[in-house]
This record gives structure tokens, sequence and C-alpha cells, in this order.
């Protein structure tokens, strides 16, 4: 069987694309004066100098709106007059830009048009000014008032042979009020079908987390990344993905921390941050962050961290209580001695064969930690995208609870949020598979009879798309198409669909391959003011570390004919369920308090909301095991037992991961560089171990096609460059969303049901 490569226009690759590309050396630090100078080049250079200084100076501040990049957080007391990276001001400046997407602009360019621009292009093209209707048939897009897109959304959902028959995607960049209605607004439509990016990001850190600690987030505080003794950066690229982080891993390293990078390829931003607010980093010099750096086969985290556990027990049977934490592993833990034996059993020549890391050097690591005890993990999607994602992390979870290195300062786990409020619309009731509890309270105040089965994720909703089951796609924020694995199939799904409809800012690929019917809804970004009845209103998000604070934005909207994400929420509810749903939905929107009080009503740990969230900074959810106290069935922390996987491609095949340029975020592409890589416009780009390049006789530079393989499908790419890089051999790597169409559809983590992105077995012939 032969999956069909990407049809034309679904890539993200503009057909005919000229292959060029500039090459040079990869750095070893990460920002400096070359970061002050892209982040002014396009601030200014999008929405105007003396606006976009204003604007600046408004990102992340007390009183200020919530960058809508990374979920980061900020400092509870002291924050600079630039409480913003990079990445944040590409961010600020793509919405905050000058140029319109208006009604003229979709006159001009047909929907085959723009297909064939890239994902560059139709970034540039500005912001969205008002709703916009494709109907069956037509080739334009034409502007329509906000009833009769409302009506049209109603009429499709009410024509529905079952509420099942939708699906409600989210984004990561959602508020807290806009989820809790999108969540509210799907169960009282009638089905649990509510897919979201956190299925394709850190799905697998909640199950995993839950099962072993009780609670699917992380355990640490800024505070205590200064208080540890080693930090773990695992399976993640900060200086590109989450830049602020690099501010608090100076900090930490400054106090004598010790930082040990772990992934397969060697990232500038684990290597040396020159501090751009600092006189000395402004001048390239730079503080030094991993003192080790352990190049680890992609997969190969799980033995890793057994081998890390399997140390210190061999450890403690040399010098008792050395290795392990006994009084801690004896009162809040339990399973260890399963997990121990377990341990014993293990070969040292599989771990060191399956993590690509010799044994003498996982020893002396596990060494480092057993001493201070104060550790703490961060990891994102090197970890969370793997076939056996969720036993990975259990793994690491099972290392720190060995040290009793969880609910002390200075340690913890820090699973390392990729979206700025995308914890938060988990939290608001954003999941296919809510508790029970969350499904009484709504019963309870709402009257009426919750759904109770579990609903559509992301890669469900796809297929259920794809066999005329989910018949009404709506998409609050994001890029679905560009987001979700296996482009081509994707595609088909969306185009099976009676209707799609996306809210957004900004024009991507998923307005353009679309449903028979198609509508684009406009909405305000975290930058603009929000009047409701002449009533300015502010949202709230939830960072990475649990802690909920106000964003309000001042900006002029876009267009006059803007909406917010609530307001769009409301309306659609409004029409689709009329007074039969016995909500005030427009009474909600014109006072943001009130959606407030009803999320304080039903969601856990938002008590007196409205007053604590007016604190400047805003205040932390609750999180037991802070507190070591653990709320899983047995009341302790589990450990888990699972067998060491080993990722081993067929002979002539390598395992490539799909990952981000430094000119991007998430799907949305700023730029055509990749700075600190060394890569200048380009993008259809293989990284590639030195060797196995040799071996394929494939040259820097040679155009090269790529190949996935799947229980016998095969998946194809042409014309990529090859670059050679250092990673371990048998690796490659390749950007998404270009790449994505190599994921198969049907390659999932167990139990979370997470597309293995970072686990795709390609084979690399010369084009």
């Amino acid at each position: 069987m032969q999956s069909d490569s990407s049809p034309p226009g679904t890539d993200g690759l503009t057909p005919g694309e000229p292959v060029r590309v500039n090459l040079g050396k990869p750095k070893h630090k990460a920002a400096g004066s070359q970061a002050v100078i892209q982040s002014f080049k396009h601030v200014f250079g999008q929405s105007g100098l003396v606006r976009g200084a204003k604007l600046m100076t408004q990102l992340n501040q007390k009183n200020g709106f919530d960058c809508p990049s990374c979920a980061w957080p900020d400092p509870d007391d002291h924050r600079s007059s630039f409480e913003f990276c990079e990445n944040g001001a590409k961010a600020l400046a793509s919405e905050t830009t000058l140029a319109r997407a208006n009604r003229k602009f979709f006159k001009r360019h047909s929907v085959a048009k723009l297909l064939e621009k890239s994902d560059y292009w139709l970034e540039k093209a500005g912001r969205l000014t008002e709703p916009m209707l494709l109907e069956p048939g037509a080739t334009h897009y034409r502007p329509v008032g906000w009833d009769e897109a409302f009506t049209v959304i109603a009429n499709h959902l009410r024509a529905l042979p079952s509420p099942d028959a939708a699906a409600f995607y989210t984004s990561g960049r959602a508020s807290n009020e806009s989820a809790f209605l999108w969540a509210l607004f799907s169960r009282r439509f009638g089905t649990n079908n509510l897919p979201d990016c956190s299925n394709m990001c850190h799905e697998s850190s909640g199950f995993a987390l839950g099962a072993a600690i009780g609670i699917g987030k992380g355990t640490v505080t800024l505070e205590d990344f200064e208080e540890a003794d080693t930090i773990f950066c695992v399976g993640q690229n900060p200086g590109t993905n989450h830049p602020r982080m690099l501010t608090t891993l100076q900090a930490a390293v400054r106090k004598g921390v010790r930082i040990v990078g772990i992934n397969p390829l060697i990232e500038a931003g684990l290597q040396g941050f020159a501090h751009p607010q600092e006189a000395i980093g402004m001048m390239g010099v730079a503080t030094p962050l991993a003192s080790e750096y352990l190049q680890v086969r992609i997969g190969g985290d799980q033995a890793l961290y057994k081998g890390l556990a399997k140390a210190l027990v061999e450890m403690d049977q040399h010098r008792p209580g050395e290795g392990i934490d006994p009084a801690f592993v004896r009162t809040h833990t339990t399973g260890a001695e399963a997990y121990i034996a377990h341990l014993k059993s293990l070969d040292w020549g599989q771990l060191e064969r399956a993590s690509g890391i010799a044994k003498a050097e996982i020893e002396r690591i596990a060494a480092l930690c057993a001493k201070g005890r104060k550790i703490i993990t961060c990891w994102a999607m090197g970890l969370t995208q793997q076939p056996h994602a969720v036993a990975t992390i259990q793994e690491v979870v099972n290392f720190h609870l060995l040290l009793g290195a969880i609910g002390r300062p200075g340690a913890g786990l820090c699973p390392v949020r990729g979206h700025s409020n995308v914890q938060g619309d988990r939290t608001m009731g954003v999941f296919h598979l809510m508790p029970d509890t969350y499904s009484d309270a709504l019963e309870e105040r709402y009257g009426f009879t919750a759904p109770r089965e579990e609903g559509f994720d992301v890669v469900h909703a796809i297929r259920a798309m794809h066999e005329g089951k989910v018949g009404v796609f709506i998409g609050l924020g994001g890029n679905f198409l560009q987001a979700s694995p296996d482009t081509a199939f994707t595609a088909a799904a969306l185009q099976s669909c009676e209707l799609t409809v996306q809210i957004s800012t900004k024009l991507n690929r998923g307005h353009l391959v679309t449903g028979k019917t198609a509508l684009i809804l406009p909405c305000l970004g975290r930058s603009e003011k929000d009047l409701q009845g002449k009533r300015p209103q502010f949202v709230t998000v939830e960072n990475s570390m649990g802690v909920v604070h106000q964003s309000t934005g001042r900006e002029k909207p876009a267009s006059r004919l803007l909406r917010s994400e609530s307001a769009i929420v409301a309306g659609i509810a409004e029409a689709t369920l009329g007074p039969d749903s016995k909500m005030p939905w427009n009474d909600w929107i014109g006072d943001y308090d009130r959606i407030r009080d009803e999320i304080e009503a039903i969601i856990p740990g938002f008590t007196d909301f409205n007053r604590r969230v007016r604190h400047p900074g805003g205040f932390y959810l609750p999180n037991p095991a802070k507190q070591r106290a653990f709320t899983t069935p047995s009341g302790k922390a589990e450990f888990f037992v699972h067998p060491i996987t080993e990722l081993t491609p067929a002979p002539g095949q390598l395992i490539l991961q799909t990952m981000r340029s430094h000119d991007q975020f998430n799907t949305t592409v700023y730029g055509m560089n990749d700075r600190y890589r060394g890569i200048s416009n380009q993008r259809r780009i293989v990284f590639l171990n030195p060797e196995d390049m040799k071996e394929r006789g494939v040259r820097p530079l040679q155009p090269v096609n790529l190949t996935s393989h799947w229980k016998g499908a095969e998946r194809k790419l042409e014309n990529f460059l090859a670059i050679p890089y250092d990673q371990p051999k048998g690796m490659a790597a390749a950007y998404f969303p270009e790449a994505n169409a190599l994921v198969p559809i049907d390659s999932t983590a167990a139990v979370s049901h997470t597309p293995t992105s970072k686990c795709v077995f390609v084979t690399v012939e010369a084009s």
C-alpha cells in the first residue's frame, strides 16, 4: 500500500520555489546583539517605529498584555522594562502588522491562487478584517456580516445527524474565558469532541504525570531554578522555542547550578546565552550554559533515564542511602520494590545501545545528581512525541522519586509548554476526556445532561472527518491543517466536511483547504482593546507553572469589524442553541467578570477569581504535588515499570524528527532563516549525520527525496537539500510543518495518542 505525497498547495511549500540556500556555521550561543536587531527589525518594520516601541513596553507587563508566543512564566516580582524575547517580538510584529488581508485582497486572489503561495507569503498577507464566506463551488471568498456567518454555522450544526458529527478544535492561544465558553458550548450542544493542540504536544506529559503524581502539570516555580543543583534540559531547544527561559538558566548558572543538555542535535540555546539586556551580552560575550551535553539517540531518553536510575540503585547497594532517598521512597511512594528489581535486571549493554550514551557517562551524571538531590528536569516535544512517550516521562518521574526530588525547594518536574495558554485551555475544560466531577458541576449549575462518553482527540477527529463521521469542523485559533500529521490525509479529511470554520487573526493554509462551505471569522489579538458595550475588558491566561494572570490589550483593533474570541463563541452558541440553552451568552459577553464567576463555580482552584486575578501578577493554582500530596488512587506517587523500547529502523532507513527553525513559532513562519543552525533563505532542508551522507553518496546541499515508511505505506517529499549536522549516526531532522506530510496518521504514542513527529522512519535518496 502506498500513500501519495501531499497534493499541490497542502505542504506549505510554493510549487516551483527555487532551490537556494546560504549555509554558514552553526552558532554556539543564543541571543546577543543579533536578537535585538532582529526584534527591532520585525516590530518596527511591520508595526511602525513609534507604535512598535510603545507595544514592546506593554508586552508581558503586569498592566499589559500576555505574549502570544510561548508560555514561559513571568517573574513574580520585579520585571524589566523589556520583558520579551526575539520570538516574542516576532509574534508581536505579526499580530500588530499594518498589512491587511481585507475584502479587496480576497477579491484579487482566488483560493486556487492562494494555495500556490508559501506559508511565509500567507503570513505576510496581514490581518484579517471581516468575516469571509466560501460557498460551494465558489472560487473566491466573499465578505459576510456576523449575523449571516453565525446563521450559516447554526444551520449546519442543527442539520447534523448527531452532536458527535461536529468537532470543536482549540489552539493554545485562546484565553481562559473563551476556552471556558467553548468547552461549555460543545457540551451543551451535546459532544465531547474537543480536539486541541495539547493532543499534538504535551498530551503525553499529562497522561504520564497524572498517573504518577496525580496532576498533569509541572511541580516547580521560577524560584526553584536558582535553588537547584542540577537542571536537565531534555528534548527541547530553549533558544528558539522559549527564549525567555535562557534568562532563567543564566541566573541559575551564575548561582552555581549545573545544566545538563540532553538532545540529539547540538543547539546554540543550550550552549551559551548572550543576554541582550546586558552590555557584555550585546558585545557577544555569552554565559556558558550546559556544562554536560548528552547527544542521545532519538527515542533513547527512556533508556538513558533507566540508566541514571540503575546507577543510583547500584550506588545505594554499595553505600546505602547515598543513591536513593529512603525516607521519601518509603513515605511518599508505592511500587519501588518492583521498579528497583526491574532496574537490577537490566543489561547495561542494552541501555547503552538504546540511549547511545556510555555507561561511564551515565554513572558520572547520576553520581552528580545524588550529591544534592535538588534536581529539575525540563522537557518538551523531544520526549512527548515519541512512540513510548508516556513511559519515557514516567521514567523521568521514577528517577526523581528515587532521589526524593519532588516537593522540595530546587527540585521537581517541568514540562515546558509551547503555546501561551495551552495549559489554561485544558484547565478550563478543553479536553475530550474530562472527569465526571466536571460534568457533575455542569449539570448542577446549568441543568442539562452533559455528555460523558470520550470524545475525539486530534487524530481520531481527522479519521472521523475522513470517514464522513464528522461533517462540521470549527477551529478556535491555530492552523489545524499544518499542525497535524500526515498532511495529505488531513487535507482530505477537511475537504470531506460539509462546513469548516476558522477563528483567526491571520491567513493560513487551513483557510484554503476547506469543506464544501468555509468561513473565516476574524478575531482580536492579545494586544488589541476589547470593548464590550464601550466597557474595556481583560482576559486571563495560565502559564507553564500554573500562574493565572491578566492580559489587557491596549492597541486599536486592526478593524472595527473584529470580535473577541469570547464574543465569537457566544455568538455561535446563541445562534445554534437559542433560548433553549437557558444560558445568558450575551450577558456574559457584556462583562467578562460574569464569565469568570462561571469559571469559579465550575473549575476547582478559582475561588474568589475576580478579586485574586486583579492582584498584579495573578495567583498560583493549587498543585498538591508541590507539597508532596499525591492525588493518585493510592494517595502516593507511583513508580511505573516499563520495558525498554529500542527504536530500530530497517536497513537503510534513518529516524527523522521534525523541529522548528529559529524564524518560526509553531506553524507560523516569520522568515526563511534559521540563524542558530547557520541556514538562510530555505526551509526545504534535511539535516543528516555526515557519515550517513557519505554512505548514501549524498553531498552537502545536494537535493534529496525523503520517503517515510509505516506498515507498508510510503509518504514522499521531494527536493530537500541535504545539510551535514552534528547528531548521532542514523538520525535525521527536518522542519515542520513542511515535513509533517511524512508523519503517518496511525503512528501515535501509546496511551496519549500523540502523533510521533519525533520518530519517523525514512529513506533518503538523491533526487
